[in-house]
């Protein structure tokens, strides 16, 4: 891929919102990780088990802020609101490295 890390980063949350599985495989990297409060570094394949299926339970979800860190780090800043109302704000660490994610560190956010 030729994209620049932001580009990906993008990417990566519209094919999750469109669960778009087959779009987004390609942009993860096989030795991917992802760290959540719920999840302590777990692999590609689980995270595509376990956490890409979880859009359904969004009603809306805006990027407010996709910024460069570095020349592999991109902060992301988000609001979602669920399907029961509930509105919340997180924080993901997303390191984009030859094109790929390699490693997404999310930081929840409380209540909006």
């Amino acid at each position: 891929m030729n994209e620049g890390p932001t580009s990906v980063v993008e990417a990566a949350f519209r094919y999750y919102r469109s669960q778009d599985r087959e779009a987004a495989l390609p942009l993860y990297a096989d030795d991917f990780t992802f760290t959540s409060p719920q999840d302590d570094h777990i692999d590609k394949a689980t995270f595509f088990e376990k956490c890409f299926p979880t859009a359904g339970r969004l009603k809306e979800q805006r990027l407010l802020h996709v910024t460069p860190a570095d020349q592999e780090l991109v902060l992301v800043h988000y609001e979602y609101e669920l399907t029961t109302g509930d509105r919340h704000r997180n924080v993901e660490a997303i390191t984009v490295r030859d094109g790929l994610i390699r490693e997404v560190q999310v930081f929840f956010g409380g209540k909006v």
